[in-house]
Parts: structure tokens; sequence; C-alpha cells
């Protein structure tokens, strides 16, 4: 039986591909995007969120921890991540929420049963199930098995991506996959690898074999302030993407920090934290810009 590593999965959502759709989010992705809003993802481990303001002190947690890394100090209840080995044990008993584990590791069928459960939305809508991550590219053989069961009741799929994968991944989903959603951030390898932690070559070379044998590809940018939306990225990305054989739409996604307090949960520092999301009218002048590539650009999607 083959397991993988999810960290959510969450319906009714409208943002991720046409129609109603359940999005299962993957853990673990080969970037590290700074602006990332999903850091519980980035990492392959098991990982422990903490949040100290739901804590009603009632000690659970600091008589079952078996690491010590839960102490009382001054009457209070103190975590110690640094001794933390995400265990668990401390949420089975934690009624508050005060911490919960990033990872459930979960069979293709289970998966694939609270797929099913919105069968009727996704008829009605033209919907389907979306997989995030994360990268779920990164755990290829579950990835593949959910595919084909999706496949087998009908289900539209879509694979949203970084394209830093094998490209041997992308030819086997290919045929089970409807709609790639595909992730690109920057055209210049320095400033690429600077923000992400990887060069682009092998993205662009991804994107470039997907335009060339699938039928369906939308490419995805997330519009950053003051890293990604200068004229000069822009138009290296607009030439680009009209330089590729066949893409149905370029969507760009405004910055948002509906993330940023998750960095502190996991005891991460977030590095952008002055960086404010463009507005509509800045969105609508990169539309203008884009456009003028031949390209059909959406806000959002």
């Amino acid at each position: 039986m083959v397991n993988g590593k999810i960290i959510n999965i969450m319906k009714y959502s409208i943002h991720d591909g046409p129609g109603i759709r359940t999005t299962v989010f993957f853990k673990g992705c080969p970037l590290n995007c700074l602006w990332c809003h999903n850091p519980e993802s980035q990492g392959f481990g098991q990982e422990l969120m903490y949040r100290p303001d739901r804590c009603i002190g009632c000690g659970q947690c600091l008589k079952i921890c078996p690491n010590g890394a839960v102490i009382s100090m001054a009457g209070k209840l103190e975590y110690l991540r640094d001794q933390c080995q995400a265990c668990g044990a401390c949420c089975r008993v934690c009624h508050a929420g005060v911490r919960e584990l990033v990872v459930t590791t979960m069979s293709v069928s289970e998966v694939m049963a609270e797929i099913e459960k919105d069968l009727v939305f996704y008829d009605e809508s033209g919907g389907g199930v979306t997989f995030s991550g994360g990268e779920a590219l990164m755990q290829p053989v579950f990835l593949l098995e959910i595919l084909k069961g999706c496949r087998k009741k009908e289900i539209h799929t879509a694979v949203e991506t970084c394209g830093y994968v094998n490209l041997e991944y992308l030819q086997t989903m290919s045929d089970y996959v409807d709609l790639f959603l595909y992730d690109l951030k920057l055209m210049d390898r320095q400033k690429h690898q600077g923000v992400t932690g990887v060069p682009n070559e092998l993205i662009l070379n991804n994107l470039r074999w997907l335009a060339e044998h699938h039928p369906q590809v939308i490419v995805r940018v997330p519009i950053i302030p003051g890293i990604n939306d200068d004229e000069e990225n822009l138009s290296q990305i607009g030439n680009f993407v009209a330089s590729l054989k066949r893409v149905a739409e370029l969507h760009i996604l405004p910055y948002h920090k509906a993330g940023e307090d998750k960095y502190q949960r996991l005891g991460l520092t977030y590095l952008l934290p002055d960086i404010q999301s463009p507005d509509k009218g800045r969105m609508e002048q990169i539309v203008g810009q884009l456009e003028q590539f031949g390209l059909k650009v959406k806000i959002g999607g």
C-alpha cells in the first residue's frame, strides 16, 4: 500500500483551477521561496505548530512529553522547540489546539475517499481536484496512484507545480493530468536562486517540454513587489511564455501575507515583513504589460 504525507485537504476551493475544487496539499518542496505562504509544506519531515495564545494551562502536555520539551517556569508552561521531536504525544492530550502536527500520513484510498465526498459539486460546477503543496511531484508514486484513481472516477485533475522536478515525473503524470498550473517567478538565474534557493534552468526546460506536449497548461506568476515585478523581469516572462508552443493562459497572483503567522507557529522568522500587497491598479498595469506579448492574462486563478 502506498502512503503519502499530506498537510491539508481544503474543500470548496475556487482558486486552484476551474469550478469548485478540493485542493490536496502535499508535504515537501525543493524550493525555499522567501514569500512562501505555506512554510509548513517546505520540509519533508514532521513538524509541530505551536499557538501559545490558546493555552489554558491544564498541564497535560507537561505530564506526557517524553522529551522534556515542555517545562513550567514562573507558573507558566513554556515550549522548548529545540527539545521537541514532533512525536505528537502533547497534541493528543491538548484539547485547546495549542499544538498541532503538520503531517498526516494517508493512504491512496483515504485521500480518494475525501475527494469523492464532493463529487456532486465537481459535476455541477465543472470542478475537480487540485494537487498542490509543497510540491506534489516530490511524492510521484503516491500522486500517480491518486491521479489514476481520479481518472477512473472521471474527476477533473489539476497539478500545481514549481517545475523544479525530474522531467520523467512530468512525462509519467502527463496522461493522467487534465490541467497543469505551472509557477514561474523570475527569469534571471542568479536572482531566482537568491530568492528561491535553486536556479531556474530545469524549471524553464520543463515548461518548454510541457507546453510542447500537454494541451492544458496555465502559467502562474506570483507578483512580489520589489522582487519580481520590475519591467525587465515581466518583459522577459512575457516574451518567454509567448514563445512557448501552447499555453492556455497566464495568471498573475498578487502577493499576500495570509501565511505570515505560520512562521511564528513553526518557530521561523518571516524574511519579508515590510512588503505590501500590490494594489488593483498595479496589477492591472502588469496585465497590460503582459498582454502586449499577445497573451491571455488574468488576475488570480
